[in-house]
């Protein structure tokens, strides 16, 4: 099993299933062994029901009961997962048209065992309003995370060693990530665009908790010189707000 793409889900089984159609791009790429982890957090909107009828395709298992938050469920996911590598693709966030170009070039690298592979993203700003972020090199983890965490590939035996730390409400993605870099896990782009997801998320509306803690994980966890710390963090309050008020803006044409 070469990847496991977990999938978080909360009441938001819309979301959940146009996931599950971007599933098809992957079936797609010939001798690719993969499987689909849903960990929901109790939703009573359909989700199980939709599960249930999916009849395990995909290699599909999946749970739902409470949780102590979208870091905990990934946690979760991960117990489960026995994939080489894990990409976690949350409800409503896709694969990209593209995604075979990346997987490819992932099967013929992974015996590479302190590798995390990256790739690039399409931001959904809302009301026809698409941004390519594409992945930094690696050395930008003493900044922020290098690529956009639907394209981030993890290898499972180190995300087992290192779990998302529930401390961190909104980046425990970057101060898990930062910590695998600390202990020797190296940064690998791959081209390839691999995910499409909707602006909106948690870390854009709650994007002065996100660079609290991402600060917080450059103290604890990069041993970044304060000084360094504190220009990261203006860096990042000016770009999140731009970003935040870019999404306000598109919605806000929407209605």
């Amino acid at each position: 099993m070469l990847l496991s793409v977990i999938t978080v889900s909360w009441e938001n089984n819309p979301g959940l299933q146009k996931t599950w159609q971007s599933l098809s791009y992957l079936e797609k790429i010939q001798d690719l062994a993969f499987e689909w982890i849903v960990v929901d957090g109790g939703s009573q909107d359909g989700t199980v029901e939709f599960l249930e009828s999916c009849e395990g395709k995909y290699n599909l298992r999946y749970i739902s009961e409470r949780d102590a938050g979208v870091y905990d469920a990934m946690n979760k996911g991960v117990e489960m997962a026995s994939g080489q590598y894990v990409l976690f693709l949350n409800s409503g966030d896709c694969f990209h048209s593209e995604i075979a170009t990346f997987i490819q070039q992932l099967a013929v690298q992974s015996t590479q065992e302190k590798e995390i592979y990256i790739g690039d993203a399409v931001l959904d700003f809302g009301n026809g309003v698409k941004k390519m972020r594409s992945a930094k090199p690696g050395w930008y983890i003493y900044h922020s995370l290098p690529a956009s965490h639907q394209s981030i590939f993890y290898p499972r035996a180190g995300l087992v060693n290192y779990p998302y730390e529930l401390q961190y409400k909104i980046s425990a993605d970057y101060a898990l990530t930062a910590r695998m870099f600390k202990c020797g896990y190296n940064f690998k782009h791959l081209n390839g665009v691999v995910s499409e997801f909707a602006m909106g998320g948690m870390s854009t509306v709650n994007n002065k908790q996100l660079c609290i803690d991402v600060k917080n994980a450059q103290l604890n966890i990069m041993k970044l010189p304060k000084v360094m710390v504190f220009l990261s963090y203006w860096l990042r309050v000016i770009n999140t707000s731009r970003a935040k008020k870019l999404y306000n803006h598109s919605q806000s044409a929407v209605t």
